[in-house]
């Protein structure tokens, strides 16, 4: 049986790798700080914690982010990890399409960390997808204060739902490694502004949308659509049936 290490196992998408891994034919390890079943515990930040954790492990599906440069200290903790245990699992990462194109922080802290773990000498898939529903939705809702919703002017996105990415994370979990394998993208791509509406009008929020246009590397980056994966629409599941499964789940 394959033994299988989810990192960032206890947040929405490495707990729906995890059920999708779940299935008889798999051991799942879950790495989290805070001990409870089914976890092992280990810290990627503090690198404490990680040997035990990677011990034995076939492949390790590695979901945990830090929303900052400790992504990159994360990856370096988890592969040295593995390095000092003499293993050599299949290590398979998720990014974000764009990391090497638009000049944002936390992208380039991601891409930083892709580089981790393409260097490191053990078997590796890197798969890029495009940005969750749910962070378009956090943006739509934030900040409340506000008496409008921003919609940057040029801005598309292609949004993807997490189960979308969890069912792709699980296959390749289960394959051989790829390198870095063909970006996944949500089913369609679409005016920013129009997202906005069409979230506000599920969710019944009632507030203008305001469309500047921002300036900056940054910016450019969006307009071009440098975070965009229209040749590869993998996902299934759409912006609208997002907001909809989740109103009903709510209710």
């Amino acid at each position: 049986m394959r033994t299988v290490l989810i990192t960032g196992g206890t947040g929405k998408l490495g707990r729906t790798v995890a059920a999708r891994l779940d299935n008889g034919q798999s051991e799942v390890r879950v790495l989290s700080r805070r001990p409870a079943p089914g976890r092992v515990v280990g810290d990627l930040r503090r690198g404490t914690g990680l040997d035990a954790a990677v011990a034995g492990v076939d492949v390790v599906v590695h979901c945990a982010t830090t929303y900052g440069r400790g992504d990159v200290a994360a990856a370096r903790h988890l592969v040295d990890a593995i390095g000092r245990t003499g293993g050599r699992p299949h290590v398979v990462n998720v990014s974000i399409v764009g990391v090497d194109r638009i000049p944002l922080p936390y992208y380039r802290a991601k891409f930083a960390a892709e580089q981790t773990i393409s260097t490191s000498g053990l078997p590796w898939t890197i798969l890029r997808a495009t940005q969750f529903h749910d962070l378009l939705a956090t943006m739509f809702a934030r900040p409340r204060w506000l008496p409008f919703t921003l919609a940057p002017a040029g801005f598309r996105f292609q949004p993807i739902d997490i189960r979308d990415v969890a069912d792709r994370l699980a296959a390749l979990a289960t394959a051989e490694p790829l390198g870095r394998t063909v970006d996944l993208g949500g089913p369609q791509v679409r005016d920013v502004r129009e997202l906005a509406r069409v979230h506000h009008a599920i969710t019944g929020r009632r507030r203008p949308v305001l469309s500047p246009r921002l300036p900056g590397a940054i910016a450019r980056g969006y307009r071009e659509g440098h975070h965009l994966a229209p040749e590869n629409p993998g996902g299934t599941i759409t912006f609208e049936q997002f907001l909809l499964d989740r109103t009903d789940s709510a209710s």
